[in-house]
């Protein structure tokens, strides 16, 4: 974010500015609204926008081309043959309605085990958000996979339908890390982990 911060307060219309993946290290909602945000930004800055190539996963990100008047979809052309998937190194106009995250992930060597169960993940999820619409319409919510969606930080009160925190979550807020070295904030992010482990046994 410091780094981000610094590129938008000096870009000029005579800047290239690259950004990949900005708001993916965040809550789904939080960094989608930020990227949404800087992308406006941009684009409007100094009246004509600034040049800037804007890599993200976030596909809905991809209908702002049709408000703002010199944004433009790209992607990389993809060949898929069953199982098969090849990158062609080129490419095209047009967004792309997918991500090849699995694929890239059993590319790599990651144990069938996980890719296969990562597919069965991603179709609950799919699901979930298919029926999202008839849950705004009032019709009972199914949440057999929102435990896939979010770290579990907060214990459900059944009786009231209200959210408890987590005394981790307490915890994390009150942490200072701007006064502590990397190595201290990873070795107590693991101390809270290992506790949250400890109580999942």
């Amino acid at each position: 974010m410091v780094e981000l911060a610094n590129i938008l307060n000096n870009a000029t219309p005579k800047s290239l500015v690259l950004l990949d993946e900005i708001g993916r290290g965040t809550s789904t909602y939080d960094g989608y609204s930020i990227a949404k945000a800087v992308v406006e930004y941009i684009h409007n800055k100094g009246r004509v926008g600034v040049r800037s190539l804007f890599a993200t996963h976030y596909h809905q990100l991809t209908d702002i081309a049709g408000n703002l008047k010199r944004v433009r979809n790209y992607h990389i052309a993809v060949k898929e043959d069953g199982e098969d998937l090849v990158f062609l190194r080129k490419i095209v106009p047009g967004a792309t309605d997918r991500s090849y995250g699995i694929h890239v992930a059993r590319i790599a060597g990651v144990p069938h085990a996980v890719t296969t169960r990562a597919k069965e993940i991603l179709e609950d999820i799919e699901n979930e958000c298919m029926i999202s619409e008839d849950d705004r319409k009032g019709k009972k919510k199914q949440r057999s996979s929102a435990k896939y969606t979010q770290v579990i930080l907060f214990d459900q009160d059944a009786s009231y339908g209200e959210t408890i925190p987590h005394p981790v979550i307490g915890e994390l807020k009150d942490m200072d890390l701007n006064s502590m070295t990397p190595l201290e904030a990873l070795n107590r992010l693991n101390q809270l982990k290992s506790r949250l482990l400890e109580e999942d046994r």
